[in-house]
């Protein structure tokens, strides 16, 4: 059975800058904002939500299918993908428009500011789900706003569960669609400050959430997780990394965990913490998609991060 990822593939230009945003932006200044940050290191990656969370599932062993738009400029990705088993059957090509483009600059402290262009995204509504394949799982993260609505409603008529990630795609949706998401969703899954703003824009409660799907799950970057299920609050705890060099996609690669415990019919202690050590081993890796193990090499960290064995 194969977990379709709808989302974004995109070319990321990361720059980091050898500083602290909060040392060159004066609050008192915020309306007449004009600054620049020197960012003498700069990578340009193979990126996007849907591959992201795609390259870190075949990692754990998962079947993943990608379904999204691109442009023109796709060949190295789409060559990228094949060497690392990841189909591209689902992936359209559009004439005349570029592949999505993100330029992120993150500074000492982990925080990051993000430019995004969407491109040939924007199209990606029109895609159809694959008829050829059978779908287990599959994870609505960040796209173009009608791609988002229109998977979601495909998944939900085709009695697919999902995972509904809003991501960085929050601010197109007022508190009716993110309602209408949660109901349609098995699982929703955000950052603490994601969560807030869901929180607020739909006046429910974490616990109102849960009880509208199956799971709410909130991730707290360096502090761990919290998912709310079945009436109860588990904490997850963070996994300690080797080094910290790079946040960029490590909400992709906990994403990846949690379809890898959803397929598998893990407890949500095992899933959770699998998702938890996924993102340890990306922040400590330059880029998105630079990062390797095998099945073997992660039981063993599993193993050494919480004190018991994770069956394959």
């Amino acid at each position: 059975m194969t977990a379709l990822i709808s989302g974004s593939l995109a070319y990321d230009t990361i720059m980091v800058f050898n500083g602290r945003f909060r040392e060159s932006i004066l609050p008192d200044k915020i309306h007449m904002l004009s600054v620049s940050f020197l960012v003498p290191e700069l990578r340009r990656n193979f990126g996007g939500c849907a591959g992201n969370i795609a390259f870190n599932a075949r990692l754990l062993g998962l079947e993943a299918r990608v379904i999204a738009a691109v442009g023109d400029d796709f060949d190295s990705y789409e060559t990228w993908m094949r060497r690392h088993g990841l189909s591209t059957a689902s992936v359209r090509r559009i004439e005349g428009l570029y592949t999505a483009q993100a330029y992120i600059t993150t500074d000492l402290e982990d925080n990051q500011i993000t430019a995004f262009h969407p491109g040939a995204m924007a199209c990606s509504g029109e895609l159809a789900l694959p008829a050829d394949t059978p779908l287990s799982i599959g994870i609505v993260a960040p796209d173009s706003r009608e791609a988002m609505i229109v998977r979601a409603q495909q998944l939900a008529d085709a009695g697919v569960p999902f995972v509904f990630d809003p991501g960085q795609a929050l601010p197109l949706f007022g508190g009716q669609d993110l309602e209408m998401f949660i109901d349609q969703a098995a699982w929703v899954v955000v950052n603490d400050y994601e969560g807030q703003l869901v929180q607020e824009r739909t006046g429910l409660s974490p616990e109102r959430i849960a009880q509208r799907c199956r799971a709410y799950v909130v991730t707290h970057g360096g502090q761990g997780s919290t998912i709310h299920v079945d009436g109860r609050r588990i904490t997850i705890p963070p996994v300690k990394a080797e080094r910290v060099v790079d946040p960029t996609g490590c909400g992709d690669a906990y994403r990846a965990g949690l379809l890898y415990g959803l397929t598998k019919g893990l407890d949500w202690e095992t899933t959770g913490r699998v998702a938890s050590l996924m993102g340890s081993l990306k922040i400590a890796h330059a880029g998105t998609q630079t990062h390797a193990f095998t099945f073997e090499e992660f039981a063993t960290r599993y193993r050494m991060a919480f004190g018991h064995a994770l069956a394959r």
